[in-house]
């Protein structure tokens, strides 16, 4: 499993896209081969798959990156980050239209390319939780994790089980534990409901991965994970066990 997060470049200056790519790399993310103009750029997407797309606006071709923007927004509900080095009142008016999770002018230096990405998807997906105001974020079926310098992700359907320990929670999934500062309560509440079920004070499980539920643990992944007679019982019922 890949948990890096792919970043889409959209670029017609093959100088100035290889040095994005470059900076993106060293940054932890991975990134697509670049896109020259609109119709490339809508073949990459549909053929790679980014999590996050950096958009010039200026390509060849007849559209540009703005035009761009709009497809996205109507099908491909991707957060992109608007690139220029124009910041002419016309070009502003258009790209305020698209709505940018984020916008960066040319040049730019590291910091500024990184701050762009966490704008973009603090203001484009789902915070994990807003009032501890984490670095976590959840888009669709993948959950964005902060470590470090950069965002790792992970498919939701592969986590197993979560522990709380104390104000963090340690998330586990089939090759790896990760932790992070949320409470248990908002993680299973910002997570499909109907899989994810508390079992007892400190844990939840993901119902898909259960292999057997005993009289003091559900055992999940080969994982005997603690369960109280209550939670038991209730996980028993939506399982229409009992």
């Amino acid at each position: 499993m890949n948990n890096k997060i792919k970043i889409g470049v959209v670029e017609d200056e093959p100088m100035m896209a290889e040095l994005i790519r470059f900076t993106l790399g060293n940054f932890g993310y991975l990134t697509t081969e670049p896109a020259c103009d609109f119709e490339k750029a809508v073949k990459m997407i549909e053929t790679d798959k980014p999590d996050i797309i950096l958009i010039d606006i200026y390509l060849d071709g007849k559209k540009d990156g703005i035009d761009l923007a709009e497809v996205i927004n109507s099908k491909y509900k991707i957060p992109f980050i608007l690139l220029t080095s124009h910041t002419s009142k016309e070009i502003l008016e258009r790209a305020k239209k698209v709505n940018p999770p984020a916008y960066l002018v040319k040049p730019f230096n590291n910091d500024e390319l990184y701050c762009a990405i966490e704008i973009c998807l603090n203001n484009f997906i789902k915070p994990l939780n807003p009032p501890e105001k984490t670095s976590n974020y959840i888009l669709n079926d993948t959950f964005f994790i902060k470590n470090g310098y950069y965002f790792n992700k992970v498919k939701i359907d592969e986590i197993y089980y979560i522990e709380s320990d104390h104000v963090y929670i340690n998330v586990y999934t089939k090759s790896k534990k990760l932790t992070i500062r949320a409470s248990l309560n908002t993680f299973i509440q910002s997570l499909n409901k109907d899989v994810f079920f508390r079992i007892h004070r400190s844990y939840a499980v993901n119902v898909n991965h259960i292999e057997s539920i005993n009289t003091d643990n559900v055992v999940v992944n080969g994982v005997k994970v603690p369960a109280t007679k209550q939670y038991r019982n209730e996980i028993l019922k939506k399982l229409h066990v009992i």
